[in-house]
């Protein structure tokens, strides 16, 4: 694992936490050196370009969603996702391997049936295929792949117990959020059931906000100078992505 080395920049920039949901992308934007620092806009983007319209050119951002791919397959997909099951050991199995570059065309899971490619991964391939078809090494300056529950663990101290989908999981996770010493999560309990009753679960779930909450987090340490990254030393693909996973 590797800490950024990443300057303070002159310019305050605003932080942001994306995750992938069912209406598309759920993002959380806060600015944490303002007055009103526990105020978020949380906004919910059809598509991938309107995450990126949406947020100030000076954004620090950290995304849930692969960003870098190989080319062919490889057991336990790219080094930084065997690094975070490494890391996570009973939450393992919330790090998926992402297709390699040559499927995200695929529209049909018989298409990749044999290419270690789970159908969970696949569920996600349009949304991993709307980044790829963006993101350049320049824009990879600041917008980052994270991982929530590798985010919630560094910040917890240790592997959380329950699932996220449980009531028991919500409750941890928010406990965890609770406890930041941030004025940017202040009433974060309020600001987490106010974004729960603005949206319908048929477009949010609650561990969607949660996510997005805890990648704020992680955007802010980046900015800090705070975060890790595994591996320490980033393979890049073939378009000269970074293939890391920052927390």
């Amino acid at each position: 694992m590797r800490s950024t080395t990443r300057a303070l920049s002159d310019t305050v920039p605003s932080l942001a936490g994306v995750d992938g949901c069912r209406a598309g992308w759920l993002v959380v934007l806060a600015h944490p050196l303002a007055r009103d620092a526990q105020e978020h806009q949380v906004t919910i983007c059809a598509r991938f370009d309107d995450v990126l319209a949406l947020l100030p050119s000076f954004t620090v951002s950290a995304v849930d969603i692969p960003i870098g791919l190989l080319a062919e397959q490889q057991p336990g997909g790219r080094d930084c996702d065997r690094w975070a099951r490494r890391l996570l050991g009973r939450r393992a199995s919330s790090v998926f391997t992402p297709p390699t570059r040559p499927l995200l065309d695929a529209t049909h899971y018989a298409q990749v049936r044999g290419h270690g490619l789970s159908i969970q991964a696949f569920n996600i391939l349009p949304k991993i295929r709307e980044v790829d078809r963006v993101m350049t090494p320049a824009l990879q300056q600041r917008v980052y792949e994270a991982h929530p529950e590798l985010a919630f663990q560094s910040l917890a101290g240790h592997p959380l117990q329950d699932r996220k989908k449980t009531v028991a999981g919500r409750e941890e996770r928010l406990h965890v959020l609770d406890n930041i010493p941030s004025l940017l999560f202040h009433g974060i309990r309020t600001a987490f059931e106010h974004v729960l009753h603005t949206y319908k679960r048929a477009d949010v779930a609650p561990d969607d906000i949660l996510d997005a909450y805890v990648l704020v987090w992680t955007a802010l340490r980046i900015w800090r100078a705070q975060a890790h990254c595994v591996p320490r030393i980033p393979p890049h693909d073939a378009r000269g992505l970074r293939m890391e996973i920052w927390y």
